[in-house]
């Protein structure tokens, strides 16, 4: 394929490169080296999450070289920029989570800005940690220009005394180390052995689970999210995906043409399957709202609720993304799935083909345990769920993954911030049979929908990760265990139930019907609705406070804009 003989006459290029009046755009190209016949040529985003924040981001901009060789090999301009990423193992446990969820929105926009500011005719996205592949994601849908996206890779797992960990371990060493399980010197063997290499969080954390929906829903190449960001095999997948880019234009081959609501179904197909991140069913909706599509909570939990958890890996399970990767990887999982029915074939993706003819010589590796074939599950309903209830009208989603004991009851003890609940639990003041309550966390009380991971994880090091339950209208990280409730909405900031509450109410959990209830009557939660005040945050200015302002509840992705069902035109047709 010659990407000489695109014409620029419908690209947004042609802004920028073509005709007399834009010999000043050209004169600014030129200045940065290139040749007329490389003006000529389309301009593709090469868009990084690169930093140096953490081990998830730091190989992007090394990954980001290989993609601009092959744009450049198929006769592409590449035109390489970066984007911010927080990092939410460095963010958890502090005020520094509240920026966490309020940075998607901030890479979907900077990405737009860029491409718009540019007129870029199609993009290449590379991210790494939680939030900055759905932020990706979500630019690509919303500028629909052709667009291919890579995961940097995971981390490859640590060694403790004979024993493969992650950095889970490290939040639950924090747990035991509070009960004096373990001693200094072993807390400081473990948080110096975690985390081994470049990468994202190995397990099925929320990055991973995201890396594996961007394969399942079509906008990534089969294999290229399941490699481990150290392996240079990688570098095929990023020169192949610049070239393949190139291929997408020449075909007019769009993200909106492949995020469609079949290819959404599939992607909550996939995170259930894998017994993956709550925080997917914060993301699908995001993504699925850049394209006009109505694809809320329920209608993920809708997906969980018939799809077999088939893929043993950590938090719930043994296995982190390397395993899988070297069982068969992503494919692997979604041939099973679809040659029993769990997914739609028909669904056009990245290479040009459909789902199902990606799927064609995707053979079943007998050796291997890490993924089971999907009519022999691990069990038959999904690994996560979503509920309804009273004290969640608008719906909560919990991760039951690993999980036993799948019902809990007990009573309310509330607590109105993140840091009330942990300072509780490492005082050990709390009662076994408790269900912990901590509200005033959700998107626009936060603000920015904080994780409770230093929580949770303490919870699950001091032994009681199964003896108490915790609800939250904040959010979990993937890495969370136990029986932990988040998204419950609507938010306690707005007057949802959650914010009603009061210590020794009985709340009742029911994974197995996906209910949550309070047992309390309509009319005693009416009359304490009247009573109810809202509060103010402690963040009155700053980007938080402007996230603040727009966000949308959990239940529809917390989102910030009307999406594409509003949009007058898109940017792609300009």
């Amino acid at each position: 394929m010659d990407a000489r003989v695109i014409s620029k006459a419908k690209l947004p290029s042609r802004y920028v490169t073509e005709g007399p009046a834009r010999a000043p755009h050209r004169s600014y190209l030129y200045a940065m080296g290139l040749s007329a016949a490389e003006i000529a040529q389309p301009l593709v985003g090469v868009a990084s999450c690169w930093n140096e924040a953490a081990p998830c981001n730091i190989s992007l901009m090394r990954q980001a070289q290989v993609v601009k060789k092959g744009v450049a090999a198929a006769n592409g301009t590449p035109r390489e920029f970066c984007t911010i990423t927080v990092t939410d193992g460095i963010a958890m446990g502090h005020q520094g989570m509240k920026s966490s969820l309020v940075s998607r929105e901030v890479i979907a926009d900077s990405v737009e800005l860029t491409m718009r500011g540019h007129c870029y005719d199609a993009l290449v996205g590379l991210a790494g940690c939680d939030k900055s592949l759905p932020g990706m994601m979500m630019a690509m849908v919303r500028l629909n220009v052709p667009s291919i996206f890579i995961y940097g890779g995971s981390i490859l797992p640590g060694s403790y005394r004979g024993r493969q960990i992650t950095v889970q371990d490290v939040f639950e060493a924090v747990g035991k180390h509070s009960v004096g399980t373990i001693s200094d010197a072993e807390l400081l063997e473990i948080e110096q052995v975690a985390c081994p290499s470049a990468g994202s969080c190995g397990a099925q954390f929320t990055a991973n689970t995201m890396a594996t929906v961007a394969e399942a829903i079509g906008l990534a190449l089969p294999y290229s999210c399941g490699a481990p960001a150290p392996y240079e095999m990688r570098d095929r997948f990023n020169f192949a995906s610049g070239e393949k880019v190139m291929e997408l234009i020449a075909k007019n081959i769009r993200p909106r043409d492949i995020v469609t609501l079949k290819a959404l179904e599939n992607a909550a197909t996939v995170v259930s399957a894998t017994g993956g991140s709550t925080n997917a069913a914060l993301h699908l909706p995001a993504i699925a709202h850049e394209a006009g599509i109505k694809f809320d909570l329920f209608d993920v939990a809708a997906i969980f609720e018939k799809t077999p958890y088939i893929a043993d890996l950590k938090p719930g399970g043994k296995y982190v993304a390397k395993d899988m990767f070297e069982a068969g990887g992503i494919p692997l999982l979604m041939k099973t799935l679809l040659d029993h029915g769990y997914l739609h074939g028909d669904c056009m993706t990245v290479t040009g083909r459909t789902l199902a003819e990606n799927m064609e010589h995707v053979a079943w590796n007998e050796s291997q345990d890490v993924v089971r074939p999907a009519n022999r599950p691990i069990t038959k309903t999904g690994g996560v769920v979503g509920l309804k209830g009273n004290l969640a009208p608008e719906g909560a989603i919990v991760k039951v993954a690993g999980m036993s004991e799948l019902k809990f009851s007990g009573p309310a003890r509330c607590f109105d911030s993140e840091e009330e609940c942990f300072e509780a639990v490492t005082q050990r003041n709390y009662r076994e049979g408790e269900v912990l309550v901590i509200r005033y966390e959700g998107p626009r009380g936060g603000p920015g929908m904080r994780e409770m991971l230093s929580t949770t994880a303490a919870l699950y090091g001091q032994g009681m990760g199964g003896k108490v339950a915790l609800i939250t209208d904040g959010r979990f990280s993937g890495a969370t265990r136990g029986f932990c409730i988040g998204h419950v909405g609507p938010e306690a900031a707005v007057g949802g139930p959650i914010g009603l509450i009061k210590d020794g109410d009985v709340i009742s959990i029911d994974a197995v019907n996906g209910t949550i209830e309070v047992a309390l009557s309509d009319a005693e939660l009416a009359a304490r609705a009247k009573k109810w005040k809202p509060r103010k945050t402690d963040y009155q200015s700053g980007a938080i406070w402007k996230y603040a302002q727009t966000v949308g509840s959990a239940r529809d992705g917390a989102v910030t804009h009307p999406g594409g069902a509003e949009e007058t035109h898109c940017y792609a047709d300009i």
